[in-house]
């Protein structure tokens, strides 16, 4: 089965706009996949002054999606879950760790954690995804 590179996942990843639109980066990482990161503006906040839920959301949920990508699998979310941990400030950076826990034919599950450089989990994010193409063919 063909493996994407890095390089395809990540062009993938700025096709969906949001991620460009809420200035989010994504990162190669050394082990061939990407991360996202996200350095938190007053424009991310809610009105409680820390990072919008929905943000992080939106993170989590793409970068799970791009460690199906790395699996050749396009995917489509059928479900997440968020655990807000800790209210995220305004000028930190948040980056992401995702990582697939089961992968069958169509249906994978992947967890990820939302940390900042010292490594303090933010929040945590579960979700299953259903796969509808290969991102590239055979």
């Amino acid at each position: 089965m063909p493996v994407p590179t890095q390089e395809q996942v990540i062009e993938f990843c700025h096709e969906n706009s949001i991620i460009d639109f809420l200035g989010v980066e994504i990162v190669p990482t050394d082990d061939g996949c990407a991360r996202l990161e996200l350095e938190v503006k007053p424009h991310h906040s809610n009105p409680y002054d820390i990072l919008h839920g929905g943000v992080l959301t939106t993170m989590a949920d793409t970068a799970m999606g791009a460690a199906c990508l790395m699996r050749n699998k396009k995917v489509v979310t059928v479900s997440i879950t968020l655990e807000f941990l800790h209210p995220v400030p305004i000028n930190s950076r948040i980056i992401t760790n995702a990582r697939i826990l089961n992968e069958g034919r169509n249906i994978i599950t992947c967890e990820c954690e939302l940390i900042d450089a010292d490594k303090k989990v933010y929040a945590k994010a579960h979700a299953i995804f259903y796969a509808i193409a290969k991102l590239i063919d055979d």
